[in-house]
């Protein structure tokens, strides 16, 4: 029987907060943007299963066949480090939910792997 290999996770790099930042400024003024991008660069590393990241972002899973997706599963096959995703807190009480500022295709290609693998997270609360 073969045996699965564990997906292997690095620190973030300068372009993972870029594309947070990207992103955050279509959704948020630049200025917030950049403090929540900040605030994403101090933020301590938790770990969540990324069945429930998906969930909670409220997003559709891409399928396998998507470019960045069957680019990363490709990646957990052979050892190669993902970095962590970085999120900003959703709120229930008012129907906000978690933002994936950066690594989608990660979670993604992730839960493909295995739907309770503990996926590495910066959080940070808008």
């Amino acid at each position: 029987m073969a045996t699965v290999k564990e997906p292997v996770f690095k620190k973030p790099e300068d372009k993972d907060y870029k594309g947070a930042r990207d992103y955050l400024s279509l959704i948020c003024s630049d200025k917030i943007a950049a403090r929540l991008v900040k605030a994403l660069g101090k933020a301590k590393t938790i770990e969540r299963a990324a069945k429930d990241i998906l969930r909670t972002s409220g997003l559709m899973l891409l399928p396998r066949d998507n470019q960045r997706v069957s680019e990363d599963l490709a990646k957990i096959r052979e050892g190669k480090a993902l970095p962590p995703v970085l999120l900003v807190r959703g709120d229930f009480e008012r129907g906000v939910p978690l933002i994936i500022a950066d690594g989608f295709h990660r979670i993604c290609a992730l839960y493909y792997h295995n739907p309770d693998t503990l996926v590495p997270c910066r959080m940070v609360e808008h």
